[in-house]
């Protein structure tokens, strides 16, 4: 594995002054969302929602248990319509967008579960392949990109094992071998961390970091105010249907 990145402050430099500001990769404009609970009844997360985030940005979302976060995620992956605005990721918009476009948008994430939602009866090599085969990939190429995923990972020594055979951590390590597989430009990760104890949330969020400082924008929900603090980005709550940015230091 790497050296340990302990902070990430430094990690986006300002652009220079005068300095054209790149087209951002995440919109979300005055949207208001909701769901379901299991009992039926509805839940408004969302009233006036509203986030930007430029290419190669990382940035917690957070609130606790329940507060509507993996509700935004799933705006930005299009699970989930907004009743009102418009939320856009790359070329793609909610206005405009298809159902068979959907699968296309999908492509440019890489999105990791707390639950890991791992195929049971595969290894952890072919978790990772089944990414790479749902977007046309065969052959060579599969095999070589799903063992430079699993070994950017640390889990390369561990691709022919089973989910049963692999611990929380590395189930994680897997998921988040699967979401990048694809050289996706925005990773959302929801609650990554919530199902593993601090030494293995914080293996597990250092390998996030190291993922974010290559290049790709990360967008983290998380109730962990310890592993924001730690590892300080910048910082969204969910306050009454409205995204607040926050100082870490203050949480």
């Amino acid at each position: 594995m790497d050296p340990v990145v302990e902070r990430i402050s430094d990690s986006a430099a300002p652009p220079s002054a005068g300095a054209p500001r790149a087209r951002p990769l995440v919109e979300i404009r005055n949207v208001a969302a909701g769901y379901t609970d299991p009992s039926g009844a509805r839940v408004d997360v969302a009233s006036d929602l509203n986030l930007t985030m430029q290419p190669g940005e990382m940035a917690y979302l957070i609130g606790p248990t329940g507060s509507g976060k993996s509700t935004i995620l799933k705006l930005l992956y299009m699970d989930l319509q907004p009743e009102y605005g418009l939320v856009r990721v790359g070329p793609y918009q909610s206005d405009t967008t298809k159902p068979n476009d959907i699968p296309l948008l999908r492509r440019m994430l890489g999105i990791v579960f707390q639950d890991f939602q791992l195929l049971p009866d595969r290894s952890a090599y072919d978790n990772v392949a089944f990414a790479l085969y749902a977007t046309g990939k065969r052959g060579k190429e599969v095999r070589e990109r799903a063992l430079q995923a699993l070994a950017l990972v640390g889990l390369g020594h561990r691709a022919k094992a089973r989910p049963s055979e692999l611990s929380g951590g590395e189930q994680q390590r897997a998921c988040i071998a699967r979401a990048l597989v694809n050289h996706p430009r925005l990773v959302l990760a929801d609650e990554p961390t919530g199902n593993l104890d601090p030494r293995v949330a914080d293996e597990i969020q250092k390998l996030l970091v190291k993922v974010h400082r290559q290049g790709t924008a990360l967008l983290m929900a998380t109730h962990d105010y310890r592993l924001v603090k730690a590892f300080p980005a910048r910082t969204l709550a969910l306050v009454r249907g409205r995204l607040v940015e926050v100082d870490p230091d203050s949480l």
